[in-house]
């Protein structure tokens, strides 16, 4: 039988290109070469496509059939990159805007590609957290309060924004960024002196920013969703960061932070959490896959959910295929059933007219 033939779209243009690369790397690694025939499709910071060119520097070139690695890189428009190599599958691991957003994902829907992950609506409502809480408010799922503000609000009346933010939540807040992951961007502000340096900060990546009450002594929980139209939650797992809060510095460069999977959580805690996440992968219109992250409040066990993550991070000690591999599902056999997901969904949308004539 033909080798099914996958493109892993990764880098891209958002502040997240060195972690997708880290990601891409493992994928590539793991993609059982006996069954698939794998095509790398860069994006570079400045929005240059490269095809079939260098696989990610985290990777071993002996991980790759000598067949299927060349030292030329081509230079090509995004639309050509998929018609071009002719691929039976997209696996996009770009995480951050301008590919986890949905714009890759209406690409490939206008070339009728399958592909890994979230649709367009998906993917664009899981990168904005400000229309994400929306979307969890609307469905009745417990999330922390929060206010939104834009640059031109901030530029205009500074001062208005952070009395209304005072009045609102009260301090101590989490300034982010609403549409960037990997916690890039983000500061904890108690006073309005760090308010103000919190949101020059996180205006250096959106235009819009999400400003959210901070749950008290907050223990940072994630769980793993895994399918399509019958979602499953993977074991529950939690992190131990080494800094104040789990930030950018805390997930990929330093090494004091800590998962336990499973985390030490009562049954009854563990299942209300496995519910809320796949409630919250519905809520956004998930599919395939998705890490959800919870907050939950030491002294009174309380949870809310904080976020969904449609194209988590996708290393070897990444949390989402670490709480798989926990579950019974090994790295390779997750990649496999996530191919097969991306090609059930795919199947499943031919089935619909696309004329009335």
């Amino acid at each position: 039988m033909r080798k099914l033939r996958v493109g892993v779209i990764y880098g891209g243009r958002s502040g997240e290109h060195e972690v997708s690369v880290a990601s891409a790397a493992s994928i590539f690694k793991y993609l059982d070469g006996a069954k698939y025939e794998t095509v790398p499709i860069r994006i570079e910071k400045t929005g240059r496509w490269t095809l079939g060119g260098q696989i990610p520097k985290a990777l071993s070139a002996a991980a790759v059939p000598e067949g299927q690695r060349t030292d030329a890189i081509q230079a090509i428009e995004p639309s050509a990159a998929v018609a071009t190599t002719e691929v039976d599958v997209v696996f996009p691991v770009l995480h951050g805007p301008y590919g986890e957003d949905g714009t890759v994902q209406g690409l490939l829907e206008l070339a009728n590609v399958p592909y890994v992950g979230a649709g367009v609506l998906g993917s664009a409502a899981g990168m904005d957290k400000a229309v994400m809480k929306t979307l969890f408010a609307a469905s009745g799922l417990p999330i922390v309060a929060h206010v939104v503000a834009l640059r031109r609000e901030w530029e205009h009346d500074a001062a208005e924004v952070t009395r209304r933010v005072a009045d609102t939540l009260h301090y101590p807040v989490f300034v982010k960024p609403a549409n960037l992951g990997s916690s890039v961007g983000i500061s904890k502000a108690r006073d309005e002196t760090e308010f103000a340096a919190a949101m020059k900060l996180a205006l250096q990546f959106d235009r819009k920013i999400v400003i959210e009450a901070a749950v008290p002594d907050a223990r940072e929980i994630e769980c793993a969703v895994l399918g399509n139209d019958e979602p499953k939650a993977s074991v529950v797992g939690e992190i131990i960061p080494s800094r104040e809060f789990y930030d950018y510095e805390a997930k990929y460069l330093d090494d004091g932070s800590e998962l336990l999977i499973p985390a030490p959580l009562s049954a009854r805690h563990t299942g209300e959490i496995q519910r809320l996440a796949v409630d919250a992968f519905r809520a956004v219109e998930g599919a395939g896959m998705a890490r959800v992250d919870f907050l939950m409040a030491r002294a009174t066990d309380e949870i809310f959910v904080n976020e969904v993550n449609t194209i988590p991070g996708f290393t070897t000690i990444s949390m989402y295929p670490k709480l798989w591999e926990a579950s019974g599902l090994p790295y390779p056999a997750l990649v496999d059933r996530l191919i097969e997901l991306a090609l059930e969904r795919h199947a499943e949308k031919q089935r619909l007219r696309t004329s009335i004539t």
